[in-house]
């Protein structure tokens, strides 16, 4: 049996004790409000094309847990980017209550809320496991919902693909020369920081980003990592597959929920939809480490496709303009100071523990 499928057969109290090892110590039941027959009916909207594999399909296995767990108390019905709300007008249904709930990443509400992008991720930043450590038990959360909040939206975090890859470009990356002019679907601070390269960032939802690749509209993408890359069949229109992903390196999707739709849930409720989302969180974390590790060997085996390592000059040239991004944004946005200042405390106490610990024991491995 899956472990997504045991989670989903859960009641309240053992889901909550089944975490215990996820994150913050998740939330136990608690006495409802409201009489015992009460359900909701919501919707959920995301930017993700309709049951795709780990994104899209997260959204959903979070709705069927949710529905599960509360023996039917909240059923949810999920819509695609596009079937209810545009992928990128996901936050904003949310936040006026044409949806009870929403599903995507932050940074692709960066026009409303510039500060959102450094929830998501931050270039050169935390990785899934520190970001997890920040939300859970530094004071991430709190930032979170505080920058939320103005809009009458709850958020949790709600899934994490780890390190992502570099993106599929239509031709090679030798030298800093070779960014200048290109055309890269990128979202977040990763396309501001292209941009301060020479490059031009392209926003656009998944299911645009293959056609536009296809047809020469843009240069290059960036998605996610093998998995969902061969889903979207990139590696038959551009033959060059670059590492390490330094503009993603450990990207938090979230769950958001409307303000009076949250408070309209008696307390058992809101504990169990807070604690399948922690559940969600790390459910799609573990996906990724599984399904990533398949497919990269799929693309390593084709001829027609080369996995490279970016030079050293470019990785050291896109750091230095994020420094300068960064900078730029929180030096006129305080929100955004805020987070960052706290993001950056938490990755300077951490890496020397990463280095002795997750680095040094992946380099001993071919020993």
């Amino acid at each position: 049996m899956k472990r997504r499928d045991v989670i989903a057969g859960l009641g309240t109290g053992a889901l909550a004790a089944g975490l215990a090892g996820c994150g913050q110590e998740a939330a136990g039941p608690a006495t409802s409000e409201t009489a015992p027959g009460k359900t909701f009916d919501w919707k959920m909207v995301t930017t993700w094309p309709p049951n795709f594999p780990g994104l899209g399909t997260g959204a959903t296995n979070l709705a069927k847990m949710i529905e599960s767990a509360s023996g039917g108390r909240i059923k949810i019905r999920v819509y695609a980017a596009g079937e209810l709300v545009p992928a990128f007008e996901v936050f904003d249904a949310v936040s006026q209550g044409t949806a009870e709930m929403g599903h995507g990443g932050a940074y692709y509400w960066k026009s409303k809320i510039e500060a959102a992008q450094f929830i998501a991720t931050v270039p050169f930043g935390l990785n899934a496991a520190e970001m997890n450590g920040w939300m859970y038990y530094g004071n991430g959360l709190e930032l979170y919902e505080k920058l939320y909040s103005p809009f009458d939206v709850i958020p949790f975090p709600a899934g994490n693909t780890g390190a992502q890859m570099g993106g599929w470009y239509n031709r090679e990356i030798n030298n800093v020369e070779d960014l200048k002019g290109l055309k890269m679907r990128i979202p977040g601070l990763g396309g501001e920081v292209l941009a301060r390269a020479g490059g031009t960032p392209v926003s656009l939802p998944g299911g645009e980003i293959f056609t536009a690749l296809q047809t020469g509209n843009i240069d290059a993408t960036e998605w996610v990592g093998p998995y969902n890359d061969i889903a979207f069949g990139f590696h038959r229109v551009a033959k060059y597959y670059y590492y390490p992903g330094w503009h993603e390196p450990g990207p938090m999707l979230e769950a958001m929920i409307n303000r009076q739709a949250w408070e309209s849930l008696p307390a058992d409720l809101q504990a169990l939809v807070k604690t399948c989302c922690q559940a969600a969180n790390c459910d799609m974390l573990a996906e990724y480490s599984y399904r990533n590790a398949e497919a990269l060997q799929t693309l390593r085996n084709d001829p027609d496709v080369n996995v490279l390592p970016f030079p050293t000059a470019v990785l050291q040239e896109m750091k230095r303009h994020t420094n300068d991004v960064v900078a730029e944004i929180t030096g006129r946005n305080a929100d955004a100071k805020a987070i960052y200042d706290s993001l950056r405390e938490y990755q300077v106490r951490s890496t020397p523990w990463q280095l002795i610990s997750e680095s040094s024991s992946l380099s001993t491995r071919n020993l």
